[in-house]
């Protein structure tokens, strides 16, 4: 028999999604008939698995050693070794939530098993402060709210706890908060603008393509701006991502004539890959500058009323200083 005791990091799922995590390997269909037969119990009592687990709260398995190792299956190996999220790169922190700055060039998150992404940095990171535990990471692990592309530098959420995660994936669904990015972008943009459309990913190709009727598989865009500066047939923009979807802003003003400088996927070779290399960009010119948080309350109480910034990096910053558009940015 095994009692596992629920902390405040793991309250907040159901008792069947616990379980599939605890034990990979056992089946959704197995883990039901323990429960039925009562070889899983919870506080004591017959549990359905729909039960959301508190803190505190005991869950009994009444399996053999030689069956739990089978069920946990590989899980994450005890000597599994995690880069550490620099301290610098965390921009706020409580109890629930962490808001951290990812560079260009690495992955919000895996997309192969080899992958070394963000949220492997932001598990060492907590590990290394004590507030993660070794064996809390068989049920649960820390996980990101939103994603960048792999090239896009900025502004990123992570949940702490089970409840912390869940807040935030409601609160990005419910898109009442003001998400802003910067925008370097080819031609000169003299108004601010709004636009809508609809994107559709071609999953092959990496890419997606945006048009401005509704198409089947295709999902509803709108991207507003704000042009904060010119120089050299270049415009600085304040994006207000109004939807959250894969490529959009790359994607949405390249559309209209305006990709963004060292864009090579959506720019087009004459217009951006000559000029981009001229300026030193090795990617697109985008960065998820700032979140601005409305009334909140619960586990995201801390970032209710917030705005939180990412710093430029500094070749994006040392762009805009020889363009003469660093100032703008203070305006």
């Amino acid at each position: 028999m095994k009692e596992i005791r629920i902390t405040a990091r793991e309250a907040g799922q159901r008792l069947d999604k616990y379980l599939i995590r605890y034990l990979p390997a056992a089946g959704k269909s197995f883990l039901y008939k323990m429960m039925r037969k009562k070889n899983i119990i919870l506080n004591g009592r017959r549990a359905g698995g729909n039960e959301l687990l508190r803190e505190g709260d005991a869950i009994r398995l009444f399996f053999s050693d030689e069956t739990f190792a089978k069920f946990q299956g590989a899980g994450t190996a005890p000597g599994t070794a995690f880069p550490v999220l620099p301290a610098s790169a965390v921009l706020y922190e409580d109890r629930e939530v962490l808001a951290v700055s990812k560079p260009a060039g690495m992955l919000s998150q895996k997309a192969a098993p080899g992958d070394l992404s963000l949220v492997e940095y932001i598990t060492g990171y907590l590990l290394s402060t004590g507030e993660l535990r070794r064996e809390e990471l068989q049920s649960f692990h820390p996980g990101i709210a939103n994603r960048l592309d792999r090239n896009t530098s900025g502004l990123i959420l992570a949940g702490k706890t089970m409840a912390g995660a869940q807040a935030l994936a409601e609160l990005f669904r419910e898109r009442t908060m003001k998400k802003y990015y910067l925008a370097l972008a080819e031609g000169e943009i003299r108004e601010a603008g709004h636009i809508m459309g609809y994107l559709k990913k071609d999953g092959a190709r990496n890419q997606v393509r945006i048009s401005s009727r509704p198409e089947q598989d295709a999902s509803y865009i709108e991207t507003a701006w704000e042009p904060l500066g010119n120089s050299r047939g270049l415009t600085l923009l304040k994006v207000d991502l109004i939807t959250g979807r894969t490529h959009q802003i790359r994607s949405h003003l390249a559309s209209i004539g305006h990709p963004l400088a060292g864009d090579r996927k959506y720019g087009g070779l004459s217009q951006n890959t000559g000029r981009g290399n001229g300026y030193g960009l090795k990617h697109q010119f985008l960065h998820a500058w700032k979140i601005c948080f409305p009334h909140l309350d619960g586990a995201l109480e801390g970032l209710a009323g917030r705005t939180l910034t990412a710093p430029l990096p500094d070749p994006l910053k040392e762009l805009l200083s020889n363009l003469n558009l660093l100032e703008a940015l203070h305006e």
